[in-house]
This record gives C-alpha cells, structure tokens and sequence, in this order.
C-alpha cells in the first residue's frame, strides 16, 4: 500500500473546463495575480505553470497550497485546466488529531503505572490525620478541627427540618370558617 491511497488528503487534483474562445494563455494571465505574491515563485513553460511557496502571507488566496502544477489540454471538446496542487497545511490538519491521542494514550498509560502508589496512599490516608490548627485561630482560642466521621454525622442530623403546622388547630382553613371568624382574623 503506497502513499497514492491517502495523498487525497494533502493533495487537491481537478480540471476545469475554458470557455471555447480562451487561449491558455488568457487563461493564465488571468491566474497571474496569484502568483505575484510574496514568497511565491512561479516558472511557465508553454502551456505549464508550476508554482512553489514559502512562508506565504495570511492574505495571500492560495496560502494554504505549497507547491502545484497547472497545466491546459487541449482537447476535441475543447481546452481544459488540469491542476494539482499539494498542501503540507491539510496534511497537518489531517495528522493533528493522532498527537492528541498519543497524548491521551500516555496519560492513559502514565495512569496504569502511577495506580499503585494512589493506593498506598489512600490507606495511609485512612489512618487519623491530625489538621493543624491556624496560628491565628490558636490565637483567638478556637477549638481543634473535629475529625471528618464526627463532622458528617454531625450534619446528617442537623438537616432533619423540623414540622411546623402551618395554621394553628382552631382553624383548618380560612374556607372553614364563618363568617363572624373570619372578621375577627381581620
């Protein structure tokens, strides 16, 4: 398997077909614009341009292609543009995504390597840790950190809400009452 399978990627290939009374040379010299850029240099030969790029400008309309050949057939339906053009840009486009996999591949494995001392210390962290007191707090006369089973055992309770009725036992609701009640309430 050769590079032919996957050069579409990096490789824009075409033709185009010229109107019957363009000449192969109106058609590039209409296409010459783009290749006075800077950085750009360019060789036509008969009815062959090829093109090389280096360090194109970000305004520049074919930054993105390196290098390229562009050539006009002529043909019995008349004359055609071919072009290929090439683009190390798409190829990195292309390849980017295989770094970031490598990357999560490493830590993936980095992960695996590290996963037995995680362990050892999760079980010395089980044992009772003393939590230093702040300097200012011992100051000021604050109590020592409670340790962490009292601390949720603690909270568990306190957040049971208390039930409260919402109107007293005299009256269930204002659609119960009477008339004479409901004016006292006032």
């Amino acid at each position: 398997m050769g590079l032919r399978f996957i050069d579409w990627i990096w490789q824009v290939k075409g033709s185009l077909a010229l109107a019957p009374e363009q000449s192969g040379d109106d058609a590039f010299d209409k296409l010459a614009p783009l290749f006075r850029q800077t950085g750009t240099s360019h060789e036509r030969t008969n009815d062959t341009l090829t093109f090389r790029k280096k360090d194109p400008a970000a305004q520049d309309k074919m930054s993105v292609f390196d290098s390229g050949v562009l050539q006009i057939e002529k043909g019995a339906a008349g004359s055609v543009l071919r072009y290929r053009l090439s683009s190390r840009i798409l190829m990195f486009c292309f390849l980017a995504p295989l770094l970031f996999l490598g990357f999560a591949q490493l830590t993936i494995a980095l992960n695996k390597f590290e996963k037995p001392t995680t362990e050892a210390s999760e079980k010395s962290a089980k044992k009772d840790v003393v939590i230093p007191l702040n300097p200012i707090d011992k100051a000021l006369g604050a109590p020592a950190p409670e340790k962490p089973k009292k601390r949720r055992a603690r909270t568990r309770k306190a957040r049971v809400p208390r039930l409260r009725p919402l109107m007293s036992s005299r009256r269930s609701s204002p659609l119960s009452m009477s008339s004479d009640e409901f004016s006292k309430t006032g």
